[in-house]
């Protein structure tokens, strides 16, 4: 009746999988700039050396999110072509 479209269910898992991808790129973003934030802290930096490690922090931490949020999209997809 309708081949080709997605059921139901495979777009409820495609949101689902989405919103887990967004959380845990945030979370994972998070996590690498808050240790940018403790390395600050515990060796009392402050000035232009703490600017350059939280501004490295928030490049790594975005960067790390955003290899998570396409790396969980893309395991999906493949998992998806495979039919599981």
């Amino acid at each position: 009746m309708d081949k080709g479209r997605e059921s139901r269910w495979e777009k409820d898992a495609m949101t689902v999988e989405i919103g887990f991808a967004v959380v845990s790129a945030g979370v994972l973003a998070a996590v690498v700039f808050a240790a940018a934030l403790v390395v600050t802290r515990l060796f009392g930096l402050s000035g232009q050396a703490s600017a350059g490690v939280l501004t490295g922090g928030a490049l790594a931490g975005g960067a790390a999110g955003l290899w998570r949020l396409v790396h969980v999209l893309y395991r999906f997809d493949v998992e998806r072509r495979r039919g599981r």
